[in-house]
């Protein structure tokens, strides 16, 4: 008959018994003072009815059932900023996806004067952040904004059950550097907010994070309960919103810590970013994930992201098509992607396009259109005018230079 030997058995009034053999059908029941019980059964099988707490490391050798992965899955797309499709790293002030890295939306509704890049500066584990810096020094009046926004699908976090008593608690984990310490906030919201117009969003829950030291690295997590009503997306459209406001206007002010009836992304006494000439902010390594507890970033591939990024916008410099007429070129053109919905289509430049052998042609001004609305959102027949001497039924190519056809699907 196989032995088990345990060296001791502690029970709730801190009684020890040491030597005690225990045959195949003992077990090993230990109680704690409020009568949770711990047992051990000859196979070596661990149950509790209560919560079990490792302090040293848990090693599993088999599999896990019912157990959240030590790499939780990260509902942020682009969280380490790897894909930049737009101008790389340039900076811009241009309002929405200007500059930003893919799925960050910036909004500078008046007030503040800011510029948006990507930069190499980041954190141990990251090659890249997204920064904003400001010009000059404004105070924002009470409907201005100064935040960035990443979008959930709705239908990527229906099984949240956001708007019902079953809500689930997520946490919001990130690093971030900036010039000027003290408060700032991250808000939830329902749906997009758009400049000082916030009608649409009906739910908002606020959190603040300190920065300690300027101009340093530091990692943050924040918790935000699940919310039990409200309006919440389950489709292809607004999900939840993840806003960092960085000085918007009074008109914008909430209080922390609870779901509010409110657009409001804005805690009392947190620092406004342009109340400092040149004042800066960076993030990178955002991360999104269901539970109370912050685990380690998911890194995923430049492949992954950028796969993930097209779903939502894409940049198309090739494609084959034909002449309509002496001024019109066609092209049916196939997404790399599904997109999230219809497309909308525009240009980075004039086009150019060619024959293959005899001439290349570009137009005089920007134009395209979607031929009679055909359009999906896996391809489109698109239309380009503002050509001259085609041949009709030509078939032509786009040519390579600074003309670039834009998909855009975005939240």
């Amino acid at each position: 008959m196989s032995e088990i030997r345990v060296n001791k058995v502690v029970n709730s009034t801190g009684d020890n018994d040491s030597g005690l053999d225990m045959t195949t059908n003992d077990q090993v029941l230990i109680k704690t003072a409020n009568t949770t019980a711990i047992t051990v059964d000859s196979s070596q099988n661990v149950a509790s009815a209560g919560n079990l707490t490792v302090a040293g490391n848990l090693t599993v050798s088999g599999t896990t059932t019912g157990v959240a992965s030590s790499t939780n899955k990260n509902y942020i797309i682009n969280g380490a900023m790897q894909i930049s499709q737009r101008i790389g790293d340039a900076s811009s002030s241009a309002t929405e996806y200007g500059a930003t890295p893919d799925r960050i939306r910036q909004e500078a509704y008046g007030g503040a004067s800011a510029s948006f890049q990507r930069v190499t500066d980041a954190p141990t584990g990251f090659s890249n952040s997204l920064k904003v810096t400001c010009a000059g020094t404004t105070s924002p009046s009470a409907g201005n904004t100064l935040r960035l926004m990443t979008g959930l699908e709705g239908q990527d976090i229906a099984h949240l059950e956001y708007g019902t008593s079953e809500a689930k608690t997520l946490t919001l984990s990130f690093y971030v550097k900036a010039s000027e310490t003290g408060t700032y906030s991250t808000a939830f919201v329902n749906i997009r907010p758009s400049g000082n117009i916030t009608a649409n969003v009906t739910r908002s829950q606020i959190k603040t994070y300190t920065v300690n030291s300027a101009n340093t690295w530091e990692y943050k997590t924040l918790t935000f309960s699940g919310c039990p009503n409200g309006t919440w997306g389950s489709s292809n459209s607004d999900g939840i919103t993840i806003v960092f406001d960085l000085g918007s206007g009074s008109n914008h002010q909430g209080a922390t810590d609870t779901w509010l009836a409110t657009s409001d992304t804005l805690a009392s006494g947190q620092v406004t970013l342009g109340d400092s000439n040149g004042g800066t902010w960076q993030i990178t390594g955002i991360k999104l994930e269901l539970g109370s507890v912050a685990t380690s970033f998911v890194y995923k591939s430049y492949r992954e992201e950028l796969s993930a990024c097209e779903r939502y916008y894409q940049i198309i410099s090739n494609g084959h098509g034909s002449a309509f007429n002496t001024g019109r070129a066609g092209f049916g053109l196939e997404l790399r992607q599904t997109m999230r919905a219809n497309p909308a289509f525009s240009q980075t430049a004039v086009l150019a396009i060619t024959n293959g052998s005899a001439w290349d042609k570009s137009q005089s001004s920007v134009n395209v259109s979607i031929i009679a609305s055909r359009v999906n959102p896996t391809g489109a027949q698109l239309a380009f005018d503002n050509f001259s001497g085609l041949t009709q039924y030509q078939p032509v190519a786009i040519n390579t230079g600074a003309g670039k056809i834009i998909a855009s699907a975005e939240l």
